[in-house]
């Protein structure tokens, strides 16, 4: 892998500084220290965040179609470095990137900015299809087989893509977490990493908590659209989607796992009793299970973004790699 320049790799990591201070907002008495590269960047002042804010020239975007599930026809937005190409094509690791629900990929691809370049690393966000929506899949069981198929759909398409088929890794936020999440459970082979943000992992209470938040009665509506029926009509459709109802699963799957969530989602409501309660399931289910996380009090995926907490995601699945230790001045 190419290591990135010092320089750079600490406005990327340092850009995350407040994610170690800010674990000390959960209520949860057990929660470990931060980390050691958090506890270093505490109180790290990022002085050249405007560095990375404008990247996008370094990446450029491949648009391939695709056929989901059902037949229908997709876009995936893929993200490589702006030299890779026909021309210049080594082997490259794949962060498979679900969007979040009503966001479409070509927004989800903007929260990566100019990252893909730092790695290098090659990220694909596909439109996806659900049941019977696309923005609002909710991780329908075809939706994540889509995913599963991404790495040979890009192949087959651009023949000069060479995708190193074990660094192939998922990255999403929300309800792209809940997706992320899901791909782990039913396709541990695929993947060498997997970082989930702010994740749905219980259906049946994402549609009860839906009737707080703005538009809430026409996201129960695009719920029952797209899952078939209410929690009470159709528990099985519900249950089937929620990343809790696959613990085991995940608890053995072997595949590094990053759980992040905040505590002062107001989305995703109460985020103790969704992804925390599936961290601690996954925990007491396999004790020795490689799965980490990550606590904070930032907004509702305000971290998935290149400014924010998502660079460190990335150092920590791996992608990103500084090549120096970080400066003394990063005090803890």
């Amino acid at each position: 892998m190419r290591r990135v320049a010092i320089g750079l790799a600490i406005v990327m990591v340092a850009a995350v500084a407040g994610c170690g201070s800010s674990a000390a907002l959960d209520p949860d008495a057990k929660l470990p220290r931060p980390a050691p590269l958090l506890r270093q960047l505490i109180g790290f002042k990022v002085r050249y965040r405007e560095l990375l804010s404008d990247h996008t020239e370094l990446v450029r975007i491949v648009r391939v179609p695709y056929r989901a599930n059902g037949g229908r026809e997709r876009i995936a937005y893929l993200v490589l470095p702006r030299w890779y190409g026909p021309k210049s094509h080594p082997a490259i690791p794949l962060v498979i990137s679900p969007h979040g629900r009503g966001v479409t990929p070509q927004a989800n691809n903007r929260f990566w900015a100019g990252l893909p370049a730092f790695g290098p690393f090659a990220v694909v966000s596909p439109e996806g299809q659900g049941r019977r929506l696309s923005l609002y899949s909710w991780g329908w069981r075809r939706q994540i087989d889509d995913l599963a198929r991404m790495p040979s759909i890009l192949e087959r398409a651009l023949p000069w893509l060479h995708i190193d088929l074990k660094r192939i890794y998922a990255v999403g936020s929300s309800m792209g977490g809940q997706e992320t999440l899901l791909l782990v459970a039913l396709h541990p082979r695929l993947l060498a990493g997997a970082s989930a943000l702010d994740s749905a992992t219980d259906m049946t209470a994402r549609y009860r908590e839906f009737s707080v938040l703005p538009f809430g009665a026409h996201l129960q509506e695009l719920a029952r659209i797209e899952i078939g029926g209410t929690p009470e009509s159709n528990p099985a459709a519900y249950t089937a989607r929620s990343p809790l109802h696959y613990v085991r699963q995940l608890a053995f799957s072997g595949v590094p796992l990053h759980i992040w969530w905040s505590v002062r989602d107001r989305i995703v409501v109460d985020q103790n009793q969704e992804s925390g309660r599936l961290f601690r399931a996954i925990k007491d289910a396999n004790p020795r299970a490689p799965v980490t996380k990550y606590v904070g009090a930032w907004a509702h995926s305000h971290e998935m973004h290149a400014l924010e907490r998502l660079p460190l995601a990335l150092v920590r699945l791996r992608l990103i790699e500084l090549d120096e230790p970080l400066p003394t001045s990063a005090k803890p």
